[in-house]
């Protein structure tokens, strides 16, 4: 009869927590079935569990995210993007103090090009039956957001080749936890043959039974807690070799409820409000939004990114803004909820004729209620644009800048949240050169900042 180990994965949770009591339960009550019958198991979380969008995680920099890895019985996480680059470097040092288990992450430096205390580049796995599980991890290359935050990352495959090279050495199974994407988890099958199973992450997507590249298994369970992920490894008990590898996906909606579950959901919200609740500015009146047109809330974060960035002009789109102020005070709960997304600042520097181009281009009637997905975007539509120092004549198209007609040749310094500088949005500022991004703020310490200058 042959052995067995189970291995459970989650991945791109964002702090979706209405899924969590559920995987909670499942976890702990697979751990506890599987161990009474004297099989292995280990539990693994593949980075972007936390995401500052939420009011919980936002209160407390991804330390209640941790907590709940601790009490669902996680073995082992990597990081995602979320963790590495939207938290400020102490937020991030510190976001792991009370883990419960080993933070496995390769290509992550200090600016020194040493290894930050809280995380290893592998961890061996002893497991009762005699087993050694080899598993090592790495997260998105991503290397000018890290160097802004105080960090440096490597090449990942170039990490893992030399972890993977001694796990293979050392132990019986070498597991990856690859926060990279699906394309890449082939490239590490590809090339390092050593590897037994790439549990993947980063561009959420699903191998409902796994997907084989040569005699590697990949894994990957989605997004937003969904889907747990299972994978089964068979072993021959006299020779202790493996025999069978697959792969499984729950789908979380289809789980047996937990108790109290919606109430549970409910507590993350209201605990994140409550730490969420120092005043922040008094306002003498409300302050709506609007998504199709130029509001005074929108015209603020626009000249308040503007001077932020000290630039010439700025634009920003107005589906940014979720929701109005109301008169009176407002916390920093309020602002959370006005721009939740974890968007930075971004100054580029162009010409006159690219940055004509670009203002064009936001007058094209595609742009008001298209849906967004994505880049740091947690709204819905993209809104209207709203720009500073920008004045367009839409009856002959000329452009003037800080009341200037638009100098074809002249540079300007163009200030944007840093969504526009990503994906298929602009492809002109993608390419950009010169390109200044401000991190770790969002543009709700900028809304926060500048109502304060305003109303303060």
């Amino acid at each position: 009869m042959s052995e067995t180990i189970h291995i459970y994965h989650t991945n791109d949770f964002h702090s979706h927590f209405e899924n969590w009591p559920r995987i909670r339960r499942f976890l702990q009550e697979r751990k506890k079935w599987h161990e009474e019958a004297g099989e292995s198991v280990l539990i693994f979380d593949i980075g972007d569990h936390i995401d500052r969008s939420h009011p919980y995680t936002e209160a407390t920099l991804g330390k209640g995210n941790v907590k709940l890895l601790n009490k669902a019985g996680y073995d082992g996480a990597t990081i995602g993007n979320n963790e590495g680059m939207t938290l400020p470097k102490e937020g991030l040092n510190h976001l792991y103090g009370e883990a419960a288990f080993p933070v496995i992450c390769a290509n992550l430096y200090d600016e020194n090009g040493k290894r930050p205390s809280w995380c290893r580049p592998y961890h061996i796995y002893e497991l009762k039956n005699g087993w050694k599980v080899g598993v090592t991890g790495v997260t998105a290359y991503l290397p000018e957001s890290y160097h802004l935050l105080g960090w440096k990352i490597t090449l990942p495959l170039d990490e893992l080749k030399a972890q993977v090279e001694y796990l293979a050495q050392e132990t019986d199974l070498v597991v990856v936890l690859s926060h990279l994407g699906m394309h890449e988890d082939d490239k590490i099958a590809q090339e390092m043959e050593e590897v037994d199973i790439v549990m993947g992450a980063h561009t959420h997507h699903i191998y409902h039974q796994g997907k084989w590249v040569n005699d590697t298994l990949l894994a990957a369970a989605g997004k937003f807690g969904n889907y747990v992920g299972h994978i089964v490894v068979e072993i021959e008990p006299v020779s202790k070799k493996g025999i069978e590898k697959k792969a499984l996906l729950y789908d979380v909606h289809e789980l047996k409820p937990a108790i109290g579950e919606e109430e549970e959901t409910a507590r993350y919200q209201s605990e994140g409000k409550r730490l969420l609740s120092q005043p922040v500015v008094k306002l003498d009146r409300e302050l709506s939004i609007d998504w199709f047109k130029a509001s005074p809330l929108a015209e603020w974060l626009c000249e308040g990114l503007r001077e932020w960035c000290d630039a010439d002009c700025a634009i920003i789109n107005a589906g940014l803004l979720l929701r109005s102020l109301r008169k009176g005070t407002i916390t920093k709960f309020d602002l959370h909820q006005l721009l939740p997304h974890p968007i930075n600042p971004c100054a580029i520097t162009l010409n006159g004729g690219v940055l004509k181009k670009i203002i064009d281009q936001t007058l094209d009637e595609k742009w008001p209620h298209m849906e967004v997905k994505g880049f740091g975007f947690r709204g819905k539509i993209w809104g209207e644009f709203v720009y500073d120092r920008i004045d367009i004549d839409r009856d002959n198209g000329s452009v003037k800048i800080n009341g200037q007609e638009l100098n074809l040749d002249k540079q300007y310094r163009l200030a944007v949240p840093d969504l526009f500088t990503y994906g298929a949005f602009f492809p002109e500022l993608v390419r950009a050169q010169e390109k200044q991004y401000y991190m770790p703020e969002f543009l709700r310490d900028l809304m926060e900042w500048k109502l304060v200058r305003v109303f303060g």
